[in-house]
């Protein structure tokens, strides 16, 4: 086994971190100890502390903004050796709304040796804060008595109808003529002299009818200091006998500048109810050059600022984004096969195979009959192949290393979509007593999932062919349409392919198409191969009684084989042929060979358009009988866009029948346009023009029908077997280099 690159390591625990902290996130907000209505437990501490005679001083903090590095760790020391009886924060102490900013603010004010108190302001607003902070400290608005003064806090976000606020400030006032009145509001009433940093028209007191009514009650009771923070600066202004003062430097973003610089305000209430201020700087001490990169390093600091949980999330997120550049850019990576594989110790014994699928024989489609060929093929070189696969009620009595699979659910007794219980227990023991060497997973749902999955547990190598275009078959999901046609289709493709060691597929259109949807496993293009001889190997006495059956006599006959469901686009031939009958006079016979859920509706449809005499659903034909209906053909026909190859059509050619087909992903690679049939846009016009050419035009019809037995020679189940044997070798030998 190789061992880990580093990177990967280091990109694995970064995303480690990343879960952790986002489950830390989720903790805070779900589980973590709650606490409520800490307002309640402060304002009791305020009155025991200032319940005797005599002054008593606070400090009023704006903007701490959640900070650890200058608030917590440098402004909290400085209160609680500064005497303090309490400490107000005049707004946005927090960072914003979140249940972890509120949680980190609790955390560092009980670092405070004094009580504390809170303005509701624009940051405890944001980000749906205003109910955790009713819940986590009490109302928005509110007042209470400390010592002979009046503290009054008031809402400014908007939350709380400014009229109802105005006409409680009034009757409160009425009520206490004499007090001292100390007033905190988030949003500043006026305007500073100086201009604040980051300064927008809303950072102040909305709308300009509250600001008014305020400024009026202000004056008419006399409040003697009113506090704001939301700035990011220092203002002390006078109007009329009120000091208005706005702090914004207890934490935040700053400029350490003259105007912006870490602060607060201490104010002392004397025993007579004198009232005197200071401005308490906090110092920095750096010179201009470091007081610069300070201001730089608390720029980006802000955009963490609960504490170090968002830093550590955010540059976990840029270190796994800085992984991934590095290794897309200068880890050199070799697109090419590995060269040095030996397959030989594989290919030189036989390999035990056990292929997993969601349908088989005696179902006859595409994909059973693929399956079919391809463990002869094996078998005849020698392998041992064990298929599991679900119960139908026509099976052979006694098979041989076949696993037959009772179905949960089922659409129909001949139904292609079963539902195999793949929670028997008997598969996973049949499986390791099989010991496989390598497991082939034919689909990539359901019993193809169990395969991937024993693989795993097995410790085998998974091969996966890509057979069915997923995306055609949205009319069997119970989603929406487009939802499963347009994503998860795609998305469940690609996710099963890249857990497997490599994937097969039978065109060149088929791997582009993997690889632009992201599929990074080995792919190998493989067609799957047809009983070539046997095709040739057809009594004329067969098709002469055949052809009597069906009561034809010198018409052309037009062969198509396709289970009769919507993704086969039937339809379309049907409406093709009602106008080909209407452009040319030369009789022919069209004979749609299948069955499927479809019938039924499909032979009303041509019933309705009369077309009985040229269109006929004949039903299912065996196997062993299909060669002598290929050879009663003229040219083969076929409008299916939901192939990844098109295994029919080469049929159709090893029989010497030239194609008319409608162009999709699995017709490009082996219609070859004018050398072996035609191949046209999903266009009638153009289809049926084809069509005619060949029902018309002998000479052409007997050139394109050489060129197509030509071409067909090289598709032979044998040269298939031994193809996939090599791809089972090489498979083997990459993951024991692993």
């Amino acid at each position: 086994m190789k061992s880990r690159h580093p990177l990967k390591v280091l990109f694995y625990i970064n995303l480690a971190i990343v879960l952790l902290l986002i489950g830390y996130k989720a903790y805070l907000n779900l589980f973590a100890p709650e606490f409520e209505a800490l307002h309640t437990e402060q304002v009791a501490r305020i009155s025991d502390k200032l319940s005797g005679p005599g002054g008593f001083s606070f400090a009023v903090v704006g903007n701490i903004n959640n900070s650890v590095g200058v608030f917590e760790e440098r402004m909290i020391p400085v209160l609680n050796q500064a005497d303090l009886d309490f400490v107000v924060s005049a707004g946005n102490a927090v960072s914003g709304g979140g249940e972890d900013k509120y949680r980190a603010i609790q955390g560092t004010l009980s670092n405070l040796d004094v009580p504390y108190l809170l303005t509701f302001g624009e940051n405890e607003y944001d980000n749906f804060g205003s109910y955790r902070f009713y819940d986590h400290f009490g109302p928005h608005f509110f007042s209470i008595k400390a010592g002979d003064a009046r503290l009054i806090f008031l809402d400014s976000t908007g939350k709380t109808p400014w009229q109802w606020q105005i006409r409680w400030l009034n009757d409160l006032l009425n009520q206490e003529p004499d007090r001292a009145r100390f007033l905190f509001i988030g949003h500043p009433v006026l305007e500073p002299e100086q201009e604040a940093p980051f300064e927008q028209d809303d950072d102040f007191l909305q709308p300009a009818e509250f600001r008014q009514a305020l400024l009026e009650a202000i004056a008419r009771h006399d409040v003697d200091m009113v506090f704001s923070a939301n700035l990011s600066l220092y203002s002390d202004q006078v109007r009329g006998n009120t000091r208005f003062i706005t702090t914004g430097g207890a934490g935040g973003l700053i400029l350490n500048d003259d105007t912006s610089f870490y602060h607060y305000v201490r104010v002392d209430v004397s025993e007579d109810g004198e009232i005197s201020h200071s401005l308490e700087r906090l110092e920095a001490g750096q010179n201009p050059v470091l007081s610069t990169l300070e201001s730089l390093w608390f720029f980006i600091y802000s955009l963490f600022y609960v504490g170090y949980v968002n830093f550590i999330l955010l540059v976990a997120v840029f270190v796994m984004i800085s992984i991934k550049l590095y290794t897309a850019i200068f880890v050199e990576k070799d697109y090419y096969p590995d060269y040095d594989l030996d397959p030989q110790p594989w290919l030189s014994r036989p390999l035990r195979v056990a292929m997993f699928t969601n349908n088989y024989l005696p179902f006859i489609g595409g994909v059973p009959i693929s399956i079919e060929r391809l463990r002869k093929g094996l078998e005849t070189l020698g392998d041992v192949v064990l298929i599991v696969c679900p119960r139908y009620r026509d099976q052979p009595p006694h098979e041989a290393r076949v696993i037959r699979v009772p179905s949960l659910l089922s659409m129909g007794e001949d139904s292609e979509f079963r539902l195999a219980n793949i929670f028997l227990s008997r598969i996973r023991k049949q499986l390791r007593a099989f010991k496989p060497d390598i497991i082939h997973l034919h689909h990539p749902i359901w019993l193809g999932s169990l395969g991937l999955f024993i693989a795993r547990r097995l410790k085998v190598p998974a091969v996966y062919t890509y057979h069915t275009r997923l995306e055609h078959y949205a009319h069997f999901v119970p989603l929406p349409g487009n939802l499963f046609r347009n994503l998860i289709s795609h998305e469940l493709v690609k996710h099963f392919a890249n857990k497997c060691d490599g994937v097969i597929v039978p065109t060149y259109s088929t791997e582009e198409y993997l690889r632009m949807i992201g599929v990074k496993s080995p792919v190998f293009i493989q067609p799957t191969g047809i009983e070539y001889q046997r095709l040739q190997e057809v009594d004329d006495e067969d098709i002469r009684k055949l052809r009597e059956s069906l009561n034809i006599g010198e018409e052309i006959v037009f062969v198509s084989v396709s289970r009769l469901s919507n993704e086969k686009n039937i339809d379309f031939m049907i409406d093709a042929i009602d106008e080909l009958r209407r452009r040319s006079e030369r009789p022919f016979r069209f004979l749609m060979i299948g069955e499927g859920h479809q019938h039924e509706r499909l032979q009303e449809r041509i019933d309705k358009l009369a077309l009985q005499e040229h269109f006929t659903l004949v039903g299912s034909i065996p196997p062993e009988d299909m060669a002598t209906w290929y050879h009663l053909g003229d040219a083969f026909l076929f409008a299916s866009k939901s192939e990844t190859q098109g295994m029919v059509i080469l049929e159709a050619m090893a029989a010497g029948l030239p194609v008319v087909a409608v162009r999709s992903s699995g017709i490009d690679d082996v219609v070859r346009h004018g050398f072996n049939g035609f191949k046209t846009p999903e266009k009638q016009d153009q289809w049926c023009e084809r069509v005619q050419q060949l029902l018309e035009d002998d000479g052409l019809r007997k050139e394109l029908a050489d060129h197509a037995l030509e071409f067909a020679a090289d598709y032979s189940v044998e040269q298939f077997a031994r193809d996939v044997r090599e791809i089972y070798a090489l498979t083997l030998a990459s993951v024991s280099s692993r």
